[in-house]
C-alpha cells in the first residue's frame, strides 16, 4: 500500500513539474526592454473571469485588496504557478473519478441496482472536483504576458476541448433526472473530452 502511495506521489511530481519549472517572465522582460523601461503589468488578453477578479478595474483592484503594482503581479504569478499544480492534481483525480463513475454507469444501466447510492456518491464527488478544478483555471490571476502562438497548439486545443466537456457536465447534471439516455450521451461526451484535454495540453510540455 506504502509502495504505491509512493507511486502515486511520484507521478503526480511529474506532470505538475513543468508548470513549477516556468521562468521569472519580469526578468526576460526587464532585459529585453532595459531595466530604465516600464512593461504592462496586464496582458492585453484575459479570461473574462480574470478580468473580473484580476483586470484593470476587476474586483480586486477596485477594492484594494490586489493592487496593480509590480510587487503585486510577483505574488500573483507565483499564486497563478500554485493554482494550475493544484489544478492539474485535481484534473487526474477526475479524470480517475471518470472512469469508476462509467463502469458504475454501465453496471447500473445494465439492471445491477445495487450500485446505485454508490454510483450517485462517485457522481458528486466527480462533480465537485471537476467544477473545484474548472474554477481554479477560470479565476487563477492572468499570466504576464498573452500567448501569440499561430495555429494549433496543446494549449489551445484544451481550451477548445475544455468548452465541451463543461458543456458536456452541464447537460450531464440537467438531465441526470430528466432524461437517461441524453444524460448517459453527455458524460460520455464529457468524459471524452476531459480526456482528450488532459492528453494535448502536455503536447507542448
Amino acid at each position: 500500500m506504502l509502495y504505491k502511495s509512493a507511486l502515486l506521489c511520484l507521478f503526480f511530481v511529474f506532470w505538475a513539474q513543468p508548470l513549477s519549472a516556468q521562468d521569472d517572465l519580469f526578468s526576460q522582460i526587464a532585459e529585453e526592454q532595459g531595466s530604465e523601461k516600464a512593461f504592462d503589468l496586464l496582458p492585453e488578453r484575459m479570461l473574462f473571469t480574470q478580468r473580473l477578479l484580476w483586470g484593470e478595474k476587476g474586483a480586486l483592484r477596485v477594492t484594494g485588496i490586489a493592487k496593480l503594482t509590480e510587487e503585486q503581479r510577483m505574488k500573483e504569478l507565483r499564486l497563478r504557478k500554485s493554482l494550475l499544480n493544484v489544478h492539474q492534481v485535481i484534473g487526474y483525480v477526475t479524470l480517475a473519478g471518470m472512469v469508476a463513475q462509467g463502469i458504475l454507469g454501465g453496471q447500473l444501466y445494465n439492471g445491477d441496482y445495487s450500485i446505485y447510492n454508490t454510483h450517485k456518491t462517485v457522481g458528486q464527488v466527480v462533480t465537485a472536483t471537476y467544477f473545484t478544478g474548472a474554477a481554479l483555471s477560470l479565476f487563477t490571476p492572468p499570466p504576464l504576458i498573452s500567448s501569440k502562438e499561430v495555429g494549433l497548439s496543446g494549449a489551445r486545443a484544451h481550451k477548445w476541448l475544455a468548452t465541451v466537456h463543461l458543456s458536456a457536465m452541464i447537460a450531464t447534471q440537467h438531465y441526470k433526472d430528466r432524461d437517461k439516455a441524453i444524460h448517459r450521451a453527455a458524460a460520455y461526451t464529457a468524459f471524452g473530452a476531459f480526456a482528450a484535454a488532459t492528453i494535448v495540453i502536455r503536447l507542448k510540455q
